[in-house]
């Protein structure tokens, strides 16, 4: 009461604005409330503004878009194109597995279609354990080529599906070779996502993107199944067109996700993107930025980029983690003799084997020494020529340019605490002693 008698007493006029949005930089004022010569309010802007918003509130995260990379936006539009293609593809693969299966058939019986169905569940589960034991470690650090792989694998398992009823004698193995295929895809696709989902997050706000992510993902969910229903009502008893509409769909699909793999600048480091950096910056003393390295980078399976010379893909020649024992004789012999003056604090041995620079990382060594350890074989690789040593000449580079790149690196918007790499399992220890002590 006291503050409105003294507004009233200096004769001013006391407005309160209201205002509406999730972000300091996304605010809408939405009302203006005055009390001369009576309580007054002015709604701002109109009803369906205002619904629009609170319905977009559902769709994109809090604080939109300063609470998320630039990058955010076009994937989310082109993985919604392609997981939209893959529900309408979905209901023409479910129909026709049903229909394999014996559904509408008088002949089929319920035990039978069961039992068919667990196994394809079973044989899925199994390859999604399994796949998570060859490859949960390497997904986190190419996550790009996961997705990309995982969304392929996904088409793959719907071809069996769509193909079951055409092979009745195979039915089994064919529907299982399906969910097997699919069962990688629930493995990669999930895993990919959780890192994509942690490059998005600006504000900690991983949760919040996950969250509406999966509100995304149900409105195409819906749109979908709508849209499939409907094509499958067209296209029922038609196989050309069935087959073509699966097919158009499928391609499709593998655009938009090929465009939206496209779409990331991802500023983690991972040995494609170490090397990339690298190269360019002992050609140029420049660092490129995560949105330039995204343009060069290589998305698609190794496999497809063996026509590519080794030259440019450099961090092909590099192989971290090596097994010691795994060395040969020889090898074994010209580490010892390389490394007789190095010194017991070292974190990491590098050796060459048919053309290949080997890191022998210390049990002891940290995420920092690991990142250290790779960019050092990046160097030693970029500067060998046929047999000539260039061991002293690599760490003379590290010794002077090292700790100027990662500086740049962090500069350029970068993360340098570690580097994106499926688990080492293979480390060692060394110890340094005089020659004339016996070894027990």
């Amino acid at each position: 009461m006291e503050g409105i008698s003294e507004v009233a007493k200096s004769k001013q006029q006391l407005i309160i604005e209201e205002w509406n949005g999730s972000s300091s930089t996304k605010l809408f004022k939405t009302a203006t409330i005055f009390a001369s010569p009576s309580l007054s309010i002015h709604r701002s802007g109109s009803r369906f503004n205002h619904v629009w918003r609170r319905v977009l509130q559902a769709f994109v995260p809090e604080g939109f878009p300063g609470s998320v990379t630039p990058d955010y936006v076009p994937f989310q539009v082109w993985d919604s194109l392609q997981g939209l293609s893959t529900y309408i593809r979905t209901m023409l693969s479910t129909q026709a597995l049903l229909s394999a299966i014996g559904v509408g058939e008088k002949s089929a019986t319920v035990i039978g279609a069961t039992f068919q169905w667990f196994l394809r569940d079973l044989t899925g589960m199994l390859g999604g354990v399994l796949f998570t034991f060859y490859q949960g470690s390497n997904l986190d650090s190419n996550a790009k080529m996961w997705r990309l792989v995982a969304d392929l694998m996904n088409d793959l398992g719907m071809l069996m599906d769509l193909l079951s009823p055409l092979f009745p004698s195979a039915f089994a193995f064919v529907v299982c070779l399906g969910s097997l295929s699919r069962s990688f895809t629930g493995v990669a696709s999930g895993a990919t996502r959780a890192a994509l989902t942690q490059h998005f997050a600006l504000q900690n706000n991983a949760a919040d993107i996950s969250a509406k992510e999966g509100s995304q993902e149900t409105m195409a969910t819906m749109i979908g199944m709508a849209l499939g229903m409907l094509l499958a009502r067209i296209t029922i008893g038609n196989p050309f067109a069935i087959w073509f509409s699966f097919l158009f769909l499928t391609m499709f699909h593998m655009y938009a996700n090929y465009r939206a793999v496209r779409c990331l600048s991802l500023n983690s480091l991972n040995f494609q993107r170490s090397s990339i950096l690298l190269q360019q910056f002992m050609e140029t003393d420049q660092v490129l930025s995560p949105e330039q390295v995204s343009t060069m980078e290589h998305v698609l399976p190794m496999w497809t980029t063996s026509w590519i010379s080794k030259d440019k893909l450099l961090h092909m020649r590099v192989e971290l983690g090596v097994r010691v024992s795994s060395l040969g004789h020889q090898e074994m012999m010209d580490l010892l003799h390389s490394s007789a003056a190095i010194n017991e604090k070292a974190k990491y041995l590098l050796v060459e084997r048919k053309g290949i620079i080997g890191a022998i990382v210390h049990k002891d060594s940290s995420a920092a020494d690991v990142l250290q350890s790779y960019i050092h074989a990046l160097v030693v690789a970029k500067m060998v020529d046929g047999n000539r040593s260039v061991h002293s000449e690599s760490q003379s580079w590290m010794d002077e340019k090292y700790e100027v790149f990662i500086h740049k690196l962090k500069s350029s918007g970068w993360k340098t605490e570690r580097l994106l790499s499926p688990s080492l399992i293979w480390r060692a220890n060394w110890i340094t002693e005089p020659l004339d002590k016996k070894i027990d």
